[in-house]
């Protein structure tokens, strides 16, 4: 089984305004509200690709009662940790320009994060944990490290898509898998990159350090894929890019899922990157057949060096 952890979820409130001003009077010409948080899009995105998931993090109050709804109504098993807090609303606002406000988030207690440490105790060894996103302030610095030792100690697989410190320091542990974009890549090592020729040593470094596989995603200019013998690069298919939001998460989902069904990393590669890139074509997170629709546009070619 696939879980998912989402630490910290939000409703996502969509609202497009043709012509922003700031310090006037703005009228919406369209809104949307969506279940929000980067765990919670990999196992949306896992279902419109045929793969099963389960949804973990906290949810609390009429927030999260909208959330639960959402994914029941998707078909998504849940098995998250109640909270007395309400989850957030985070405000996405589209314009001439993407502008986002994202709320902190609740206060979970000590009572709450060891009720969900209880449910990663269930796991077994044939599980794979994807860990996505920030934790809110509230929980220990050293949290996400709680929870792998949890999923080391049973013998269950994790992917780490969070950024800093926190997935530098995953990587003693072994991840399957660890997806920076190439911006988080560059503040992670305390460099800049001019090319894509200088991110190559710096994804292998995650290699080195202990992830099995390494995807740095770099907008439209495709993405890198390391394993331990080899970097690829792939091209990016030709689209209109309408949404920033869920695409890194929706390549972790095409990746992942097609990792585990066809054990042929290439494969799960190409798919990730098709994901990802019809999650930005879209207003809300990918569908099935815009996805196959992308996967022939995308190419994979070796890099040397």
């Amino acid at each position: 089984m696939i879980y998912t952890v989402t630490l910290n979820p939000s409703i996502d409130y969509i609202v497009e305004v043709s012509d922003f001003n700031l310090g006037s009077l703005n009228r919406m010409t369209r809104d949307l509200k969506l279940p929000g948080g980067k765990g919670i899009n990999v196992s949306r995105v896992l279902k419109q690709l045929g793969y099963d998931s389960t949804a973990l993090g906290f949810l609390g109050g009429f927030t999260g009662e909208f959330i639960q709804e959402w994914l029941s109504d998707e078909e998504i098993n849940t098995n998250f940790t109640s909270i007395k807090g309400d989850t957030r609303i985070n405000v996405k606002l589209k314009s001439d320009q993407e502008t986002e406000i994202n709320a902190s988030g609740p206060i979970i207690t000590n009572s709450e994060a060891n009720d969900f440490l209880t449910v990663i105790e269930q796991l077994t060894s044939k599980d794979v944990v994807i860990l996505s996103g920030n934790q809110p302030a509230s929980l220990p610095d050293d949290f996400y490290q709680k929870i792998i030792l949890k999923i080391k100690a049973l013998g269950a697989e994790f992917v780490m898509d969070t950024t800093g410190q926190t997935l530098l320091d995953s990587l003693a542990f072994h991840p399957l898998l660890v997806k920076p974009n190439h911006h988080e890549l560059a503040e992670m090592f305390h460099v800049t990159f001019s090319s894509v020729e200088e991110m190559i040593p710096y994804g292998k470094k995650l290699i080195e350090m202990g992830a099995s596989y390494a995807l740095v995603s770099m907008a439209g200019d495709g993405a890198l894929f390391f394993t331990r013998d080899n970097v690829y690069q792939s091209t990016v298919p030709k689209g209109k890019v309408k949404n920033s939001v869920g695409a890194g998460d929706s390549m972790v989902a095409g990746f992942v899922g097609t990792l585990l069904k066809e054990n042929d990393s290439q494969l799960a590669f190409k798919t990730g990157v098709a994901t990802g890139s019809a999650t930005a074509f879209s207003d809300d997170l990918a569908k099935k057949s815009e996805i196959e629709n992308l996967i022939s546009q995308v190419t994979i070619s070796s890099i040397n060096n």
